[in-house]
C-alpha cells in the first residue's frame, strides 16, 4: 500500500496534538489553583490565542466569509469548541486527577462516531454499536469508580471533564464543513473571537485574583505551554488536519493520549492508577478497538 505524503503529514501532526494534549493535563493542573483559578485560566488562554490568531491572519493575508449562515455555525463551534469546552476541561481538571481526566477523554471519538450518524448520517455496524455501548460503560465506570456524592470534588471534576469531551466531540462535527470553503486560520480565527465573548465574563473574576507580580517561573511556563502548544499549535493543527480527514479520524488520535498523560503524571506528580481505573481503561480501549475495526 502506498503511503502518500500528504497522508503523514496530517497523521503526524494529529500524533504531535495528541503528545501535547497528553502533557497538558499535568503541565495545566501545576497552575492551579494556588496560581491562578481555573476560569482565568480560560480567559488568558482564549484572549491570548485569539490576539495571536488575528495577528497571523492579517501577516498571512486576510479571508472574507463567503455566506451569512457560515457565521451562525462558527458562532456554535465556538460554544462547543471553545467556551463550554474550555470551561468544563478546566474546572474539571481542577477537581480531579490527571489520569482520570485523560481517560475520560478518551469516549470523544465515541460521541464523534455517535454525533456523525446523527448530524452526518453516516453508517453505524453492529460492531460499532457494541464499541459504542462499552466505551460509555467504561466511562461511566471510571467517573462513578467512588462513591457518589455532589460534595465530592473528584466525582464533579470527573463529569465535567465528560462534558467537555461531548462538546469537543460536537465542535468537530460542527467545523468539518466550514474546511471545504475556507482556511483553517480564517476559521479559527472568528471561533476564537465569538468565544472570548463567553468567557471574558466568566473568567474575569479569577483573573482579578490572580498576584501577577508574585507569579513564579513555572508558573509562565505552565501558562505559556497552554497559549502556544495547547491552544494556538494545537487547534491549528486539529483544524488544518480536517481539510483532510473525517472528524472520526481526528479524535481516534485521543486514544494515544492516556498514555502520554499517564506517564507524565506518574513521573513527575506521583499518580498511580488504582485497580477500578485500569479496569474502566480496559473496557474502554475494548471498545475503541470494536469501534476501529473495519
Amino acid at each position: 500500500m502506498k503511503i502518500e505524503k500528504q497522508d503523514l503529514k496530517v497523521h503526524g501532526a494529529l500524533l504531535f496534538v495528541g503528545l501535547i494534549y497528553g502533557a497538558n493535563y499535568s503541565i495545566a493542573k501545576s497552575a492551579m489553583p494556588d496560581l491562578i483559578g481555573p476560569f482565568g485560566f480560560i480567559l488568558v488562554r482564549v484572549s491570548c490565542a485569539t490576539l495571536i490568531f488575528w495577528i497571523l491572519d492579517a501577516v498571512t493575508g486576510p479571508e472574507k466569509i463567503k455566506y451569512r449562515s457560515d457565521f451562525g455555525r462558527l458562532f456554535l463551534c465556538a460554544i462547543f469548541g471553545v467556551a463550554l469546552n474550555q470551561i468544563m476541561f478546566f474546572k474539571g481538571l481542577s477537581m480531579t486527577s490527571t489520569i482520570s481526566a485523560s481517560v475520560i477523554m478518551t469516549i470523544n471519538p465515541i460521541i464523534v462516531l455517535v454525533a456523525s450518524f446523527l448530524i452526518l448520517s453516516e453508517k453505524i455496524t453492529k460492531m460499532k454499536l457494541i464499541g459504542v455501548l462499552l466505551g460509555s460503560g467504561g466511562a461511566i465506570m471510571l467517573i462513578l469508580r467512588n462513591d457518589i456524592s455532589w460534595d465530592e470534588g473528584s466525582f464533579l471534576g470527573d463529569l465535567f471533564i465528560l462534558i467537555n469531551a461531548t462538546s469537543y466531540g460536537l465542535y468537530l462535527i460542527l467545523i468539518k464543513p466550514l474546511m471545504n470553503r475556507y482556511k483553517a486560520l480564517t476559521i479559527i480565527k472568528w471561533i476564537f473571537l465569538f468565544g472570548l465573548i463567553f468567557v471574558i465574563p466568566v473568567g474575569l473574576g479569577d483573573f482579578l485574583k490572580v498576584e501577577w507580580a508574585n507569579m513564579p517561573v513555572e508558573g509562565w511556563m505552565s501558562i505559556g505551554y497552554v497559549v502556544f502548544f495547547t491552544t494556538v499549535l494545537a487547534y491549528l493543527l486539529n483544524v488544518w488536519a480536517l481539510k483532510y480527514v473525517s472528524p472520526t479520524v481526528v479524535s481516534y488520535y485521543i486514544y494515544l493520549q492516556p498514555v502520554f498523560a499517564s506517564l507524565v503524571a506518574i513521573f513527575f506528580l506521583n499518580e498511580m492508577p488504582d485497580s477500578k481505573m485500569i479496569l474502566s481503561t480496559s473496557i474502554i480501549f475494548f471498545g475503541v478497538f470494536l469501534v476501529s475495526k473495519k
